[in-house]
């Protein structure tokens, strides 16, 4: 979801897909294979479950090779080949049928002793970008500070990023979300209130650029530089053509009788009580259960449109590729006439599962 269309791209100028940008250089991790064997052994674990999120998948066998060298041969490891875009995504059915379960690339969003979350902190530089991102903030004499948030890959260097701005002069701001997030300063992609915080510019250090439209869709009053390491360079959160795209999917909506309102069955994405709420309230609005929404998985459904509750980037990312319109809850608000146009808002994740 971080690379740029190709020329005859299926994508929209406004879908997020079209946003990000390709790396100019590959990354090292520290898959923490030490920590890893740590829990085989003192678990006595005969079976191994390693989920990676889908941009890591390639390296998945080479980390399974690494670890079968500093175990027994009876240790079996297993790759789940399930989606995974997030510690909310946690593949369940190879969970329960493991010793040991490895979940890469993202920090826990639920303290637990099922699940070893293993970061996977990048060793990028951030000190570099952040030095020409100075010329895109406004000078610190002139604003009350600013918000500094970044992804659970560089949460390593989030103390180092905070110096480095108060030496130059600001007054850093930052906070820790809420119980979904694991560290101060940290953003997902679905949940930016990290960002809420007194301060008229945000500075967010981190690959691609969905996670500061988001919080620029969240925060529009602020001013949302984007300082990327991974691709060294420097940009503005631009939300134009992203609200664009939504203004469509809501005004074709506008006219549905029957909706179609999704529950994710994913453990940490469900939004029961949300869901339950809408079809209470309309009698033409049926509930669909699914674990992985795909566009090829409603194209049977006969309904005019679509009020998706799980993961909010199924909608933002996905949206123009299902057949129907599919909306956040807070637009299906909109189109259904509740609420009025001007409310439209990015739709966010708080709390935990």
């Amino acid at each position: 979801m971080s690379q740029e269309s190709e020329p005859g791209s299926e994508y929209t100028e406004g879908d997020l897909r079209n946003t990000g940008m390709r790396l100019k250089h590959d990354r090292e991790w520290d898959y923490e294979l030490e920590r890893i064997i740590d829990a085989i052994e003192e678990r006595d674990a005969e079976k191994v479950g390693l989920q990676f999120p889908e941009g890591l998948k390639r390296r998945g066998p080479s980390v399974a090779d690494d670890l079968r060298e500093l175990v027994d041969d009876d240790v079996t490891f297993l790759l789940s080949g399930q989606p995974c875009y997030g510690a909310c995504d946690l593949d369940t059915y190879l969970m329960k049928r493991t010793d040991v379960f490895v979940h890469f690339g993202h920090s826990p969003m639920k303290n637990t002793d099922k699940v070893i979350y293993v970061p996977l902190f990048s060793n990028v530089e951030v000190t570099p970008i952040m030095e020409e991102a100075l010329d895109t903030l406004e000078d610190p004499e002139e604003t009350e500070g600013v918000g500094l948030v970044t992804t659970a890959q560089h949460m390593n260097r989030y103390e180092e990023m905070s110096e480095f701005l108060e030496e130059r002069g600001y007054e850093v701001h930052s906070r820790r979300g809420d119980e979904r997030l694991t560290h101060e300063g940290q953003v997902l992609g679905c949940n930016y209130a990290s960002a809420d915080v007194p301060a008229d510019q945000v500075l967010y250090v981190g690959g691609g650029k969905f996670h500061p439209l988001g919080l620029a869709m969240e925060h529009p009053d602020k001013h949302v530089v984007i300082a990327d390491p991974v691709n060294n360079v420097v940009t503005v959160a631009d939300t134009e053509k992203f609200m664009k795209q939504r203004y469509a999917s809501v005004h074709k909506a506008m006219d549905a009788e029957k909706w179609g309102v999704i529950f994710c069955t994913k453990i940490g994405q469900g939004r029961w009580d949300q869901a339950q709420e809408i079809i209470e309230d309309n009698d033409d609005a049926y509930l669909i259960t699914m674990d992985e929404v795909t566009p090829d998985r409603l194209r049977n459904f006969d309904m005019d449109a679509f009020v998706n509750t799980g993961c909010p980037r199924i909608t933002t990312d996905d949206g123009p590729q299902f057949h129907k319109p599919m909306l956040t809850p807070g637009e299906y608000e909109i189109a259904v006439g509740n609420k009025p146009l001007e409310d439209l808002s990015f739709d966010t994740f708080h709390g935990t599962w």
